[in-house]
């Protein structure tokens, strides 16, 4: 399962993606038995060359931004008619019309399954969710050892508190325990 990170990196690549008023707008979740890769495919268009480029350029100026995340590569910039971007867990596909109706990544994904950006933004909001939950109970954990550290350390103190001290006389140059 990918973390809120990827989660939250590829939500604001697809947001980008509508600020630059990209088309038909689809993430693919790829089966992990076919795609050793990576876990998902943001697929778009633009009606132009100039656009795809510039859906890719706000791509990257956000998550580089919000991040501090570049892509490992970026592939077909200068031509602009399908421009590819690595990010690991997902990778971002910006074709021009022609060129997706052409290569038709979806088609050849037919075992992906397509989630809407509002699928995927629940479904983060329900890994933070749990997250919280399982740093909570680790929390608790911790503060119940602690606990129980302090206690022991609090009885040990107390047993050897009470204990009656030894004392000690002097004997003429060497020194022997007291009755």
């Amino acid at each position: 399962m990918p973390s809120t990170e990827s989660y939250q990196l590829l939500l604001a690549a697809a947001a980008a993606c509508e600020d630059k008023k990209a088309e038909d707008i689809r993430i693919l979740a790829l089966d992990p038995s076919e795609s050793g890769l990576t876990d998902y495919f943001l697929i778009c268009n633009g009606t132009n060359d100039r656009q795809n480029v510039a859906i890719t350029d706000e791509i990257e100026l956000r998550l580089k931004r919000e991040f501090g995340t570049y892509p490992n590569s970026v592939e077909g910039r200068r031509e602009g008619e399908w421009i590819l971007m690595d990010y690991v867990d997902f990778i971002v596909h910006v074709f021009s019309a022609e060129k997706r109706a052409f290569y038709g990544l979806e088609r050849m994904r037919k075992s992906a399954t397509t989630i809407s950006v509002a699928d995927l933004s629940a479904e983060l909001k329900a890994l933070i969710a749990t997250t919280r939950q399982k740093t909570a109970e680790t929390t608790a954990g911790l503060k119940k050892v602690a606990a129980k550290k302090a206690a022991g350390k609090k009885a040990r103190a107390k047993k050897t508190a009470t204990k009656k001290p030894a004392t000690t006389r002097s004997t003429g140059g060497t020194t022997k325990p007291g009755k």
